[in-house]
């Protein structure tokens, strides 16, 4: 099955920018593969593979391209449904950025971020993993670690455009072995043969590997995912805490790029020092005490107030502002 049709701009409230979207560190999955003007991802609809590739100008009315490819008959309507989802082409941008323009410390944010949208995960599981992979990360370095784990433990599909990995199991992480072989017993030699070793270690996710096998453990008997997308922020943020490596930002992440809670206010040491700058003058404030101010601040905006905060810091030259002096020898 190889299908085409569009997404036309009616069908959406705001703008889109579909390279900003896919390329802000979104911690629901790894950036998707630009080929030529599309970019292009296997996702599962109806737990059917499907290779999507999207194109779009950005923040005009011009339609949505997307081609879908399966080895499977997929209704259209339900491989839009998750395009839709995924890209955030739900949210009312219109109304995000009244809510912005309210406040005179968020609105230069809105002409930085224009068509910015959360990028929501395909796959809860996947967003868990990517959120634990991310902590103290690069996103560069979390993105190449889950495109590792997706080689080596997903199922393969092979398309006219290449061969794409699906995200594996609970079950199959949960076996996955930390370790192939003993490293003080290796040579440096042997030790650079790394990357076709089948253990989570050779993944780059380093220490986060015990989290990730422990966690792919406790969601098949403990913690079920699918029952916290049913309930209130509180009760999803107190549930998701229970996964190891899993803190109140990483938590946040999760509900927020997994999820689509929008109260979830990630705080990490750059989200806590912008928030400081534009609101306390610059004073430290703890992590907790930011994030329940984000919460009650922000409401169900919290978590878009977060993202165009941090992608505003980085494009408008605040991060560089908000980095700590060196020391003077």
């Amino acid at each position: 099955m190889k299908i085409k049709f569009k997404i036309e701009s009616n069908e959406y409230k705001g703008p889109f920018n579909l390279e900003m979207t896919i390329g802000s560190g979104q911690t629901s999955q790894p950036a998707w593969e630009k080929n030529g003007k599309y970019f292009q991802e296997l996702i599962m609809v109806k737990n059917k593979p499907c290779l999507v590739k999207i194109a779009h100008n950005s923040n005009t009315d011009s339609p949505i391209d997307i081609i879908a490819e399966s080895p499977h008959e997929i209704e259209k309507e339900h491989i839009k449904d998750n395009i839709m989802e995924i890209f955030g082409l739900n949210d009312d941008l219109l109304k995000l950025y009244d809510f912005l323009s309210s406040d005179p410390k968020l609105e230069p944010t809105i002409d930085f971020c224009k068509g910015l949208r959360l990028f929501k995960a395909h796959s809860v599981f996947e967003s868990v993993i990517c959120s634990i992979t991310s902590a103290h990360n690069s996103i560069r370095q979390w993105n190449k670690a889950i495109r590792l784990i997706k080689e080596k433990w997903g199922d393969e599909y092979k398309f006219s455009d290449g061969t794409f990995y699906s995200f594996p199991s609970p079950e199959t992480l949960a076996e996955a072995p930390e370790y192939e072989f003993d490293e003080a017993e290796c040579s440096p030699d042997f030790l650079k043969t790394r990357t076709s070793w089948k253990d989570l270690r050779s993944c780059r996710v380093g220490y986060r590997s015990k989290y990730i096998i422990k966690t792919s453990q406790m969601v098949q008997n403990e913690v079920d995912l699918e029952k916290i997308r049913n309930m209130d922020y509180e009760s999803a943020f107190e549930s998701i805490l229970k996964l190891p490596g899993v803190g109140p930002k990483v938590g946040d992440c999760i509900l927020l790029y997994g999820y689509g809670f929008g109260k979830a206010f990630p705080v990490d040491i750059w989200i806590s020092r912008i928030v400081s700058r534009l609101y306390f003058e610059g004073k430290n404030v703890p992590n907790p005490k930011m994030r329940s101010l984000g919460i009650e601040k922000f409401g169900d905006y919290a978590g878009y107030t977060q993202l165009y905060l941090f992608h505003y810091a980085r494009k408008s030259g605040l991060m560089e502002k908000l980095k700590p002096e060196k020391s003077q020898k």
